[in-house]
């Protein structure tokens, strides 16, 4: 991983202030991320206000986006609703859990490469570390 995957991480905590646009790879919209789980509009919202899906403004401008990566093969990433639920009951709001899911901090590869692969134990290790 080169460092600028790394860019704006400053110990173990996400600040808010990293550019999402350049941290995370793709973005979908709320119609596109609807459309890729098979459901409204509506429950995407739903699900994003209920903490089981994160959403940021990944540049000035463009609206509310949700990463690519956290739609795989039509479902929620495994392991992600119960991590942003966690992370938010904790105080982290949206953004800061896309920054801290897509930079590398301390463990091999960033948190959202280990969900993708099936290694959610790991990362919620890591999250409930931070506490």
């Amino acid at each position: 991983m080169d460092s600028s995957a790394q860019a704006g991480a400053t110990g173990g905590e996400p600040t808010g202030e990293a550019d999402l646009g350049t941290l995370v790879e793709e973005w979908v919209d709320w119609a596109e991320a609807a459309r890729r789980l098979g459901v409204t509009v509506s429950r995407v919202r739903t699900l994003i206000r209920d903490n089981q899906l994160a959403a940021a403004v990944p540049a000035p401008g463009a609206g509310q986006q949700v990463p690519a990566a956290f739609i795989q093969d039509g479902l929620l990433l495994k392991g992600l609703p119960g991590l942003v639920v966690m992370l938010s009951d904790h105080g982290y709001d949206h953004r800061e859990i896309i920054e801290w899911l897509y930079t590398d901090l301390d463990l091999p590869g960033r948190p959202i490469d280990a969900l993708v692969e099936n290694r959610g134990a790991e990362v919620k290790r890591r999250a409930q570390a931070m506490h």
